[in-house]
């Protein structure tokens, strides 16, 4: 095929209008392209309408143990309070409460030191 018109010079200065428009029309097509094509940051799920209480999405691992952990304590010390004020078979219910808080408090401070010793093998790690 032959080319009638010849090829526009090719100068390597360019006005500083030509560089606006060039710096705009890139701006421009990133925009595009990033709308388009950019993957959008997956958003926290919608909680459960007929759910009264909700853990906050953001709390890491070691936090939640720990406050299981002291709640458990709480748990225990109630149940081992109750005991004392009620007798015969209530008061061995209040007691297996008691001593299964305990059980549970013990596997969520295991669950921490854990934690604690995987964050001293790898430092800055949190779960």
């Amino acid at each position: 095929m032959v080319k009638h018109s010849p090829n526009p010079p090719q100068s390597g200065h360019k006005s500083r209008v030509q560089t606006q428009e060039e710096k705009k029309l890139d701006a421009a097509t990133n925009r595009a392209l990033d709308y388009y094509l950019k993957p959008k940051p997956a958003s926290p799920p919608e909680p459960d309408k007929n759910q009264l209480f909700i853990v906050s999405p953001h709390i890491d691992t070691e936090t939640l143990l720990a406050n299981a952990s002291e709640d458990l304590l709480s748990i225990s010390t109630i149940a081992a309070d109750l005991a004392d004020d009620v007798d015969d078979s209530r008061r061995c219910i209040a007691l297996a409460i008691s001593r299964m808080a305990d059980g549970v408090q013990l596997l969520v401070e295991r669950a921490l030191d854990h934690l604690e010793t995987k964050e001293m093998a790898v430092p800055g790690a949190k779960g």
